[in-house]
């Protein structure tokens, strides 16, 4: 019997598959039942919204490779479905697949504005730059409903408090009346991160996200308003984006970026089958040189999480993208290593209780 020719590649949609998660204890496949159920067309999956009803808004961390220790994600769950995306597993804390589930069923922080002004405004509250947007999209197309980012970014500019937003859309666009005037005092960072300037490679590696020339848009409008922007190639996947690093890094330095950096790809948990499926998908010539790359930079394995090194990369080949990647800085005249350096002495802490009047 020839194996079921079921389609399995949604349109817009990242993933191809939905497993369970490695917290799940059960495991369900699908086989044929002679009845030829697997080859009925797949019915459409829609996106799914609910509030995720969150005791605080602000994450804390302590990794040594990160430069930042506190940062705020407006959604849970990302509707760009970017397929290598390492913020993936995170939803089996849900009890969710990281694979369809993770872009179709999302949850937004109903409360984020009210519980960001409890925390500024607690007493042992000490001021340090807020990333908004580390694990998944802040402005993934669920923003331009729930507003949930906006709602975030009033809060932190009314306190003027110091952040930074990263992300993969051009919808930060629509907020520039509110970051301009912040980046006056030094109070915001943008960073566009770009993976390709290959549209065809964009719609299936991340389907849902803005174009290649929008994201230029993006950086051109923000650096025209007087926000500083900084460009973000990542993640840099070994045979398929590599080749393009310094293309895109001249077309941000040309669009008005500033600062530049870049993320090797990296593969946690169930991220590495799930992109292994996309590769046998989507570049079947391309999957094994492209994973035999891959693991080569990571001694071996799909993927090293050792502090320090799991966002470069070890070996020939890391220190040749690393090579190039600075020497392409040079060039185009792009920053990179010195870290922005936001403003703190602004803070204003939100007024909490009941306050003494003056009595003059």
């Amino acid at each position: 019997m020839s194996p079921p020719n079921r389609p399995v590649v949604r349109t817009g949609r990242g993933a191809a598959s939905n497993p369970e998660g490695r917290f799940e204890s059960t495991r369900s496949e699908a086989i044929d039942d002679g009845w030829g159920s697997l080859d009925e067309p797949l019915p459409p999956l829609q996106t799914t919204v609910r509030p995720d009803p969150a005791r605080s808004i602000i994450s804390r961390n302590k990794s040594p490779d990160i430069p930042f220790d506190q940062s705020i994600n407006p959604y849970r769950g990302c509707e760009h479905g970017c397929i290598y995306c390492y913020a993936r597993p995170s939803h089996g804390y849900l009890n969710l697949s990281p694979g369809l589930d993770f872009e179709t069923r999302l949850f937004y922080k109903q409360d984020a504005a009210q519980l960001l002004e409890a925390e500024l405004a607690a007493r042992s509250y000490r001021c340090s730059p807020i990333t908004i947007g580390a694990n998944t999209d802040p402005y993934q197309p669920i923003e331009r409903e729930y507003r949930v980012t906006r709602s975030i970014i009033e809060v932190l500019g009314r306190h003027r408090h110091p952040f930074s937003i990263i992300t993969k859309s051009n919808m930060i666009e629509r907020d520039v009346d509110l970051l301009a005037p912040l980046a006056q005092d030094n109070l915001v960072l943008a960073l566009v991160s770009v993976t390709t300037l290959s549209g065809d490679l964009k719609r299936t590696l991340e389907p849902r996200t803005a174009s290649p020339a929008a994201r230029l848009r993006a950086i051109r409008t923000l650096s025209a308003a007087g926000v500083p922007v900084g460009v973000m190639v990542a993640p840099v996947i070994p045979v398929l984006t590599d080749a393009e690093m310094e293309k895109i890094l001249a077309a941000a330095a040309q669009a008005g970026a500033r600062s530049a950096g870049y993320v090797v790809l990296r593969l946690p948990f169930e991220v590495k089958d799930l992109f292994r499926e996309w590769l046998q998908q989507h570049e079947p010539l391309k999957a094994q040189h492209v994973m035999s790359r891959m693991q080569a930079m990571r001694g071996g394995r799909d993927y090293d999480s050792a502090w320090g090194t799991r966002q470069r990369g070890q070996g020939e080949y890391a220190q040749l993208l690393n090579m190039r990647f600075h020497a392409a800085c040079r060039k185009y005249g792009l920053r990179t290593g010195e870290r922005f350096v936001h403003n703190t002495t602004l803070f204003q802490p939100p007024v909490s209780g009941p306050q003494q009047l003056h009595l003059l």
